[in-house]
C-alpha cells in the first residue's frame, strides 16, 4: 500500500497528468499516455522505459 500523501503528489512524468493507483496490479496508470508504471517493493518506478503500454481493453475500461 502506497502512502496517501505520496499518491496525492505523484504525476505522470510525461504529461504531468493524474495517475490512478491499481493496488492489485501494483501499478500507477496514466490514461492520457496509456502507460502503467510499476510499483516495486513499495517504490513507484516512474521511468518511461519501465512502464508498460495499456492494452485496448484497459484503455476502454
Amino acid at each position: 500500500m502506497l502512502d496517501k500523501k505520496l499518491l496525492a503528489i505523484l504525476v505522470c512524468p510525461l504529461c504531468k497528468g493524474a495517475l490512478e493507483y491499481h493496488p492489485q496490479q501494483q501499478e500507477l496508470v496514466c490514461r492520457a499516455d496509456s502507460l502503467a508504471y510499476p510499483i516495486r517493493d513499495g517504490i513507484p518506478v516512474m521511468l518511461e522505459n519501465e512502464a508498460r503500454t495499456l492494452t485496448l481493453d484497459e484503455k476502454l475500461g
